[in-house]
């Protein structure tokens, strides 16, 4: 796979990923712990589905057979898959979102002090500008928290404290899958991976379980959150697995920021959330972000290649030995 196919099918990930906020304003019934019980377990359904299809009666043994990397994996799953819903339940669609984008800075954060990965100059200046953007919509859901009162944002607070497990969860879970991913038995390790997908269903449905009751759900809200775990959560989520094989940890997560102008701009359209001001600009400062990053990689590609061409043709006898 191209790095640009990559990043086209990252784009279709954050695509469906956006849509979970604005389902949920949908809902009739379903609230709190019920939602993530009810998404997760629609999507577990549909990974043992989908694994058991491709795997065949050994899916089950090589659960239990999965190393250490993949049962971390699952469990970042787990959390991004609880905190999520849990927060959307608490505050509104912009405040999840707009906390979740801390992502790609502590991905890069880790991905320099644990894997050693240096990052190019232009990949920090985008982090830092999309930084800035989400700083400036935080600081000012804060201060319009403060005009209203503590009595009024204690809920919206909570909602963002427990937002924050999503990037932690998912900054540790980028630096697993692109350790696995660009290791030396990569393509073994990596099919292993879509396993850990599974297991964070599993343990988000089983640990929501007791907090669901009594369940409230309409078959409305049922037929919009098995939607939610197959469509939003599934599919996508098994791509980024694959999609790890080519783009490296602080590229997944950056690129995962288009799920924040994407899911407050639904929510606009289609539940009635309108964003301040200062979301629209710290969202237009995330995407300018995301853009200058990816077209100075594709530029510094091509010259890199066009180098190596010049170089080949100025030495064609060196260029033989080499090959």
């Amino acid at each position: 796979m191209t790095h640009r196919r990559a990043v086209y099918l990252m784009l279709l990930v954050t695509l469906l990923w956006s849509t979970a906020g604005v389902v949920t304003r949908h809902l009739e019934a379903a609230r709190g712990f019920e939602l993530t019980f009810w998404r997760s377990g629609f999507n577990a359904i549909a990974l043992v589905i989908g694994l058991r299809w491709l795997c065949g009666p050994a899916l089950w043994a090589q659960l239990r057979a999965a190393p250490r990397l993949v049962w971390l994996s699952g469990l970042c799953w787990a959390v991004m898959f609880t905190a999520f819903m849990v927060a959307l339940s608490l505050t509104s669609v912009a405040n999840v979102l707009v906390t979740m984008a801390l992502g790609p800075l502590l991905t890069a954060l880790l991905s320099r002090l644990v894997l050693k990965k240096r990052l190019p100059t232009r990949t920090w200046w985008a982090i830092a500008l999309a930084s800035a953007g989400i700083a400036w919509m935080f600081g000012h859901e804060l201060g319009q928290g403060a005009e209203v009162g503590a009595s009024a944002t204690g809920q919206g607070v909570l909602g963002m404290l427990v937002a924050m497990g999503v990037p932690f969860a998912a900054a540790i879970n980028w630096c697993v899958l692109q350790h696995v991913g660009h290791g030396s038995k990569a393509s073994d390790a990596l099919e292993d991976m879509p396993l850990a997908v599974l297991l964070g269903a599993l343990i988000s449905t089983l640990a929501m379980l007791p907090l669901a009751w009594p369940m409230q759900a309409s078959p409305h809200d049922l037929t919009l959150l098995a939607g939610l775990g197959i469509f939003q959560l599934a599919i996508p989520c098994l791509l980024v697995v694959k999609l790890s094989r080519v783009l490296t940890g602080p590229e997944l997560a950056l690129l995962g920021q288009l799920e924040l102008v994407l899911g407050v701009l639904w929510a606009w359209l289609w539940a009635g959330e309108s964003p301040t001001a200062a979301t629209l600009l710290g969202g237009a400062m995330v995407l300018l972000a995301l853009l200058a990053n990816e077209l100075l990689a594709g530029r510094q590609a091509l010259d890199a290649n066009a180098s190596l061409q010049q170089a080949n043709e100025s030495n064609p006898t060196h260029f033989r030995r080499e090959a």
